[in-house]
């Protein structure tokens, strides 16, 4: 009777499964498509001195037409010297620099949108760089498929320790499901730190946005352009890739993923609550399995067997990603970070019962 207890994984292996086997059919974007396109590039700020000049540079050193691009800088409240760095840049000769009237990054992006002289709009963060291709890659992708948003790839940076490569694990697997379910006509996830959107399409979905709370100023804008019936689609190309900072301490990472699961009551894909519920059983039964063991040690029996077969979906969606971003050095500690995920997801998910007022408007 214990094994029975297996017939729950079978949902998120078929689910899992099918992703991976999508993910693995996205071809790489070549950009051969000449394209000038005019971008607007919006970046919402806040207290990001010690990061904006990396990003700054990157923008200033793409191999894009100045005449082509602009830059909107949005400061949303910042209490150090952001704006004024930003004010004082010169390098980008189209640019545009502003003080947020609302409080927030959707605001600050809204804004930032609202002030665009184009129609093509792309959204990253102030602690990113990228490489000098990506707004031509970006530019070449769309006039050739012309959707209404595109994901495009974002990677961690390469740090010692166990607790950045848990990071860029679950980092990548998250990367795999954006990529996996975007190739099938299902997207359950975007990243805000590189997206390309129409004005258009950002503009009619507002009202979508949840402003009340203070994340998933990606996700929401994604399920609101997808009800629609809006083309989405993922941009599968090395020089789009954008490389974001990874948490420094364990409590700035619980709080940012106690943020992310704050929007989760909010989302009306049926398809995302679908994923997102079965992944929440299957790690709740692990959960279940290993404590029961202390209890009738042939559970443990029961949660090996658990944790192998959730395992092998898992790394069919990782290894694609770690193969992709040049990591494969991180399937080393994969078995670990397995064992430690679903007592991680646990401890997120009390964090946030605790602090959920905080993510909140």
């Amino acid at each position: 009777m214990e094994w029975l207890a297996l017939i729950l994984l079978i949902p998120y292996i078929y689910y899992i499964t099918a992703i991976s086997l999508s993910l693995r059919k996205i071809s790489v974007y070549k950009g051969s498509v000449a394209s000038e396109v005019f971008i607007s590039v919006v970046v919402a700020c806040r207290n990001e001195e010690r990061n904006l000049t990396p990003l700054l540079a990157c923008i200033a050193g793409q191999d894009y037409s100045s005449e082509r691009y602009e830059l909107i800088l949005v400061d949303d409240n910042s209490t150090d010297s952001t704006f004024k760095l930003a004010s004082e840049f010169k390098g980008v000769k189209n640019i545009k620099v502003l003080r947020s009237s609302l409080h927030g990054k959707k605001g600050a992006v809204a804004e930032g949108v609202r002030a665009s002289s184009g129609n093509l709009i792309v959204v990253t963060d102030a602690d990113c760089i990228m490489s000098p291709g990506w707004l031509r890659t970006i530019s070449s992708f769309w006039s050739s498929s012309r959707p209404a948003l595109a994901s495009g790839p974002v990677g961690l940076p390469r740090e010692k320790g166990f607790f950045h490569r848990f990071q860029e694990i679950e980092f990548l697997s998250l990367q795999g499901i954006t990529a996996g379910t975007a190739a099938a006509g299902n997207p359950v996830m975007c990243n805000g730190a590189n997206m390309t959107f129409t004005k258009d399409a950002f503009l009619k979905s507002l009202a979508d946005l949840h402003p009340e709370l203070v994340s998933g100023d990606d996700i929401f804008l994604l399920q609101s352009i997808r009800s629609r019936s809006g083309k989405i689609s993922w941009l599968e190309s090395v020089d789009a890739v954008v490389t974001t900072g990874s948490s420094g301490t364990l409590k700035s990472y619980m709080k940012q993923r106690a943020r992310w699961i704050s929007k989760a009551g909010s989302y009306r894909d049926s398809y995302t609550k679908v994923i997102a519920f079965v992944t929440f059983v299957t790690i709740l039964l692990e959960l279940t399995l290993l404590v029961a063991g202390f209890l009738n040690p042939v559970f443990f029996l029961v949660f090996l067997a658990a944790f192998v077969l959730k395992s092998v979906p898992d790394i069919m969606i990782l290894y694609n990603r770690m193969v992709f971003h040049k990591k494969k050095n991180l399937l080393r500690f994969f078995v670990p970070a397995q064992l430690i995920y679903p007592f991680y997801v646990l401890s997120v998910l009390i964090y946030w019962l605790f602090t959920r007022s905080e993510y909140t408007t």
